[in-house]
């Protein structure tokens, strides 16, 4: 066994095990010193009065009355300067202290100016992009009066049955950390009291990604080392960022709901991550504890309370039951007062306190909000999320006078080009494909047909349906509309066919047991490509799909997600070549949904299956399938070739002080100037605890023009290759690495290098 770094652990504990010691703020403590029990309270009482997106059976009653009374610490689900004014002034005029509220929404990928799906925007792996698509949500929804946003959502997903895979960076914890941070820095920016700066959200701690049967809201269970290795580095990330509060999840750990979870929320967040914003639950997740079975209400809200839960979202768990529990001796007044602390230094820190208004000007929606410079920005995000998963016949990208059959149930549609969490934006205002590509190719012939419908289940489409038409089933029958598009299609060049998921198909409580394209479309995909015309698949989805039918059939597929508000502008860019694709996968897509939960961390058994993917007895590995995916983790196609060269390391060892560079050489072989992400992926040979089969350590996205190489360096140091042990101490390990570099996390690791003492 190898032997760790006593002074690297001791170190950690000496900066993480202990809270550091928090200057308090006069203004606050003024406020606090004049402040009744109840009016405490009534700062930790978080409320919707029903505007926006519901996401449970409770909308909140009698809110004015509320806030005038001193009750609400904040609401959500309100927007527009005058609006935000008006709530404000309810407030500050009506209550006996003044205290502004908090003004919240659900900013997920954009505000009015919707960007891609995070899932697809991580398949870009530019931080820079990401950052700047949060600082424009930031700005528009700031513009509107909201001061604080309920993202980033950073939960590890490796189950594409869950909706909400959607929602977040996919399966890598050093990608999502990279991607959690960046979504930080763009929403907060350098000074939170700037009028154009927003708090942020880290959701869902913790361990929401990871459901039972992929089933939302669902229990979860795992390990303490699977917890810390695999899981929770993206929300640390984010509060080593500096994020304003955190958000809790619905599920339970150990046994305990996170809302109520005091290892979770005062041992782990605060005591050892030194975490000093304030805690939200989620969506009456406070009152949800009822049903896990922990008691009533009194019961679960004193138990939220002392876990270091600070605001209750719409439950009012907290507003009904805190008085009597401190009455009864079950919660402290200085539990409640440190929790009004944290809400009244957050008002603070986005300077509320000084200015209640300062969300409130009217001129800043027509400056700031969907502006042309703002769906630029949209339009280049969507392009750089797209990933091509399959190249034929070298028929990508298109000519822009070429005579075309558009088809599809995706292709002429508003109503889906968002995707799901987008309840601030417009679908009306988006581009459909059909008005992209005339804008792009004003000289291409191109001919419509709808084809099928997204599904011709009528029950399914019900429950898809619940925010609007996302499923909408034609009258014309689906025999009618698949002769329609054979027509259309006989008499062009090539079909492109937009098909995949409606918006809703994916998101929350949208969990899915069945993950291929719906039958109405399958059918018409087999027959387009029967008629023998060169075909075309753009992709929408908000989760990996099982395509493994469609990745047989002699096609071109280009998946682009839900891309936002410039959707068809953006995939008429791709299409006809002004942007080649560059966009790399960020969550493994599995051959069927049989092989899931799937990722490319999987850890080495002891009996292996064989490399060459053949069946052995009594090996790891299925009667019916390999075990490799369909496409992995980091995979991405491009009009363009890349070759990896000269991979190397600048020494045979690294020692504990020292750094170490691994490079290799990449050259574009193709025909196309071009983007690649180059990925670094290290394995820990031997260790005390059993390692993945590799770790993604680095990556680097680099322009090439064609026939042109450039080498890319990854400095590593023994920062770098820490993994948290048995003990769940923060150590590295001497002993020999190997390491990889290239286009996808299916590479081999052939060169190594040691770490000494």
């Amino acid at each position: 066994m190898k032997k760790f770094n006593l002074s690297a652990v001791l170190l950690f504990f000496m900066g993480l095990s202990c809270l550091q010691a928090q200057e308090k703020i006069p203004q606050v403590e003024e406020l606090l010193a004049k402040m009744t029990l109840e009016e405490k309270i009534g700062q930790l009482n978080l409320l919707t009065p029903g505007g926006g997106v519901a996401t449970g059976s409770v909308v909140s009653e009698d809110v004015e009355a509320k806030i005038k009374a001193g009750n609400v610490g904040g609401v959500f689900g309100v927007s527009s300067p005058a609006k935000v004014r008006q709530a404000q002034e309810l407030a500050v005029k009506n209550s006996r202290l003044g205290i502004p509220l908090l003004i919240g929404a659900d900013v997920i990928h954009g505000y009015k100016t919707t960007y891609p799906i995070p899932l697809g925007l991580s398949a870009s792996w530019d931080m820079e992009l990401i950052k700047e698509g949060a600082q424009m949500a930031a700005k528009e929804a700031t513009a509107d009066g909201i001061n604080w946003n309920f993202s980033p959502m950073v939960d590890i997903a490796r189950d594409p049955r869950w909706g909400r895979i959607a929602e977040g960076a996919g399966e890598d914890p050093y990608l999502g950390s990279e991607i959690a941070k960046a979504m930080v820095h763009g929403y907060q920016g350098e000074d939170l009291s700037q009028p154009h700066t927003m708090m942020a959200t880290v959701k869902h701690m913790a361990l929401y990604g990871a459901p039972e049967a992929g089933r939302d809201y669902n229990t979860v269970d795992m390990s303490r080392l699977k917890m810390f290795n695999e899981y929770l580095p993206p929300y640390k990330a984010a509060v080593d960022a500096g994020v304003g509060s955190v958000m809790t999840s619905f599920n339970d750990i150990d046994g305990i709901p996170a809302s109520g979870n005091k290892w979770l929320l005062t041992d782990l967040l605060r005591e050892r991550w030194g975490f000093d914003g304030f805690v939200v639950s989620d969506y009456t997740s406070v009152n949800e504890m009822v049903a896990h079975g922990l008691g009533d209400l009194q019961q679960v809200s004193a138990m939220a309370i002392n876990a270091g839960l600070d605001m209750d979202m719409v439950g009012e768990g907290f507003l009904t039951t805190l008085e009597k529990s401190v009455e009864e001796g079950l919660v402290s007044e200085e539990q409640i007062t440190k929790a009004a602390r944290r809400i009244l230094e957050a008002k603070h820190k986005i300077g509320l306190l000084d200015d209640p208004y300062l969300y409130s000007d009217e001129s800043r929606p027509q400056e700031d909000i969907l502006t042309e410079e703002n769906r630029k920005l949209a339009r280049k995000a969507a392009t750089r999320s797209f990933v091509l998963l399959k190249k034929h016949n070298n028929t990508l990208p298109l000519a822009k006078d070429a005579k075309i059959a558009l088809i599809g149930p995706l292709a002429n549609d508003k109503f889906n080009m968002l995707g799901t969490w987008a309840p601030t934006g417009d679908q009306q205002l988006s581009i459909p494909v059909l008005e992209g590509f005339r804008n792009v190719a004003p000289n291409a012939e191109i001919t419509y047909a709808k084809g099928a419908n997204i599904s011709n289940d009528t029950s399914f489409a019900k429950k898809v349906n619940v925010f609007g038409p996302r499923i909408q089933i034609a009258k014309e029958s689906p025999e009618a509309m698949l002769q329609e598009a054979l027509r259309v299609a006989n008499a062009s060049d090539v079909v492109v066919a937009v098909v995949g998921e409606a918006a809703e198909m994916s998101g929350e409580a949208a969990s899915r047991t069945d993950i291929t394209i719906p039958d109405s479309q399958k059918k018409l995909i087999r027959e387009l490509v029967a008629t023998g015309k060169p075909v075309v698949l753009a992709l929408m989805s908000g989760r990996p799909l099982d395509i493994s039918e469609e990745m047989q059939l002699p096609v071109s597929i280009l998946q682009v997600w839900h891309p936002g508000v410039e959707a068809g502008n953006a995939i008429a860019d791709v299409i006809f070549g002004d942007y080649i694709p560059a966009g790399k996968l960020t969550a493994t897509w599995p051959r069927s949904v049989g092989q899931v939960p799937i990722h490319y961390r999987m850890k080495i058994t002891g009996r292996p299956g064989p490399e060459s993917g053949e069946f052995q007895k009594f090996k790891s590995n299925y009667l019916d399938s390999p075990n490799s995916p369909l496409l992995p983790f980091g995979y991405g196609l491009s009009y363009t070739t890349f070759e990896y060269s000269d991979v190397k390391a600048s020494a045979d060892s690294l020692n504990a002080d020292g750094s170490i560079q691994l490079s290799a050489t990449v050259t574009n072989t193709g025909d196309y100037d071009g983007e690649e992400v180059v990925q670094l992926y290290i394995r820990d040979v031997v260790r005390s605890v059993t390692p993945p089969g590799k770790e993604l350590k680095g990556f680097k996205k680099i322009a090439l023009k064609k026939g042109e190489s450039k080498e890319v360096t990854f400095t590593i140091t023994p920062e770098d290759l820490k993994f948290y042990n048995y003990d769940i101490e923060y150590v590295y390990e001497p002993g020999e690495f190997q390491f990889a570099i290239g286009g996808s996390s299916d590479v081999e690791l052939k060169k190594s290098f040691e770490l000494t003492e």
